[in-house]
């Protein structure tokens, strides 16, 4: 079978060098083709100059190279409807359709969901200008979570201690700081607890559990400074036990599902719940309609279940008749290298050698990379370079991608050294 794999970044990389494992592309002639791609996904799939947002372009090819499965990697091309071009055409596609794509692509559609499904969720308000989100703070005691209702690249959120902070910021939103995404803005109650990352798979109907991560949103040590897209993370998430998960199945990602498929907007595909767990239980914080960026890196690393047969039995609504994921019990750590600047406006250009790095026995995932004339890698991104390992326990496995990120060569470059911090707490005891 012939896979196409959209995307160009550290998840993406992760999903082809899995991908490229399966028994569906066992054949000689079976092709694992990813676009735009980038050069770590180069070493596993043949990239194309293939623009995801042209639907025609994007059928075309499918029909024209016998696709068999197309994988959706980012959330823009899922919230503008590509997976529903593809349907329409007869092309299976891992990835919800634009409507139920709304989980991601409007934070406000989510609250309201979580509203009529009984979802445990923050206190909000929707607001659809300045004058009114002003009105709403009154409502709220600091800190103050503002958050941009549409997509942002994972930096739509601001957490104000404040209420003249608060103000700022909406000022900010409303001024255009996010584009479109800040049209409207959803106020929420702040809540206290631990953060961790949650994922399912469904084809609408089954929903089977695909692990647990925790990600590192500030661009600082002890988390501080401003949010990013994620500084690292780590799976499986330990603070998440057995016990903790049926919950989660049971009053945040059942319900979704099931909510979904009653109002006619089935969901199919990866189904990503950031949570908080509170002293009430866990509370959704907001859904993703993709895996999370750098969590799936962890996730693949940790994964032994053949991906491609997992993803394609979503697409053809047959789920429930393969056997449910299977993951290591290792443990598995990532660390972001990014450009200096970052998240402002990063340094690109910079030179990049990974062959001591790699020669620790790190998977290192290229995120934001691209070849230089000279034929050697150069950073062409914010986050650039995503530096896993695998170990008994998450202590071991920072200690291998540490000795990794120290060997490479990235002078422009830089990276948190705390990763994992808080389970490493943990396992000290």
């Amino acid at each position: 079978m012939n896979i196409l794999l959209l995307g160009s970044g550290g998840r993406e990389h992760a999903l082809a060098w899995k991908l490229a494992q399966s028994r569906l592309l066992a054949d000689a002639g079976d092709t694992l083709y990813a676009a735009p791609g980038n050069p770590g996904i180069a070493d596993h799939a043949d990239c194309i100059p293939l623009d995801a947002a042209d639907h025609d372009a994007v059928v075309g090819f499918c029909r024209a190279s016998h696709i068999g499965l197309v994988v959706i990697g980012p959330e823009a091309p899922l919230v503008d409807g590509l997976a529903d071009s593809l349907r329409a055409a007869g092309v299976p596609v891992f990835g919800p359709s634009r409507e139920a794509a709304q989980l991601e692509g409007s934070k406000g559609f989510t609250k309201d969901l979580c509203e009529r499904a009984g979802i445990p969720t923050a206190r909000y308000v929707r607001c659809h200008s300045l004058e009114e989100a002003w009105g709403a703070l009154k409502r709220f005691d600091a800190p103050f979570v503002l958050k941009a209702d549409g997509l942002a690249a994972g930096k739509g959120v601001v957490i104000a201690e404040t209420r003249e902070e608060a103000q700022h910021a909406l000022d900010d939103m409303f001024g255009g700081r996010f584009g479109s995404a800040g049209s409207e803005v959803v106020i929420e109650q702040f809540l206290t607890g631990e953060e961790a990352s949650f994922f399912a798979l469904t084809d609408g109907e089954t929903i089977v559990p695909f692990g647990t991560a925790q990600d590192h949103k500030r661009v600082g040590e002890g988390d501080t400074g401003p949010n990013t897209g994620g500084m690292g993370a780590y799976s499986p998430a330990p603070v998440l036990d057995e016990k903790l998960q049926r919950a989660v199945m049971e009053r945040i990602v059942e319900p979704t599902v099931r909510t979904l498929r009653e109002e006619g907007m089935p969901y199919s595909g990866v189904l990503y719940a950031g949570l908080m767990l509170t002293a009430d239980g866990p509370s959704l914080i907001e859904y993703n309609a993709r895996f999370g960026d750098p969590e799936c890196q962890v996730l693949m690393m940790r994964l032994e279940s053949d991906l491609g047969e997992l993803m394609l039995a979503c697409a053809q609504g047959r789920l429930g008749e393969v056997a449910a994921p299977r993951f290591s019990d290792e443990a598995a750590l990532t660390v972001v290298m990014a450009g200096k600047g970052y998240p402002g406006t990063p340094e690109k250009g910079g030179t990049i050698d990974l062959e001591s790095a790699e020669a620790e026995g790190a998977k290192v995932f290229h995120a934001g990379t691209k070849r230089a004339e000279d034929g050697g890698l150069a950073a062409n991104g914010g986050r650039v370079l995503n530096v896993t390992a695998t170990g008994a326990n998450v202590t071991v496995a920072r200690a291998g991608a540490y000795a990794a990120v120290d060997a490479v060569i990235f002078e422009s470059g830089f990276c948190r050294r705390d990763i994992g911090w808080r389970e490493i707490e943990r396992e000290r005891g």
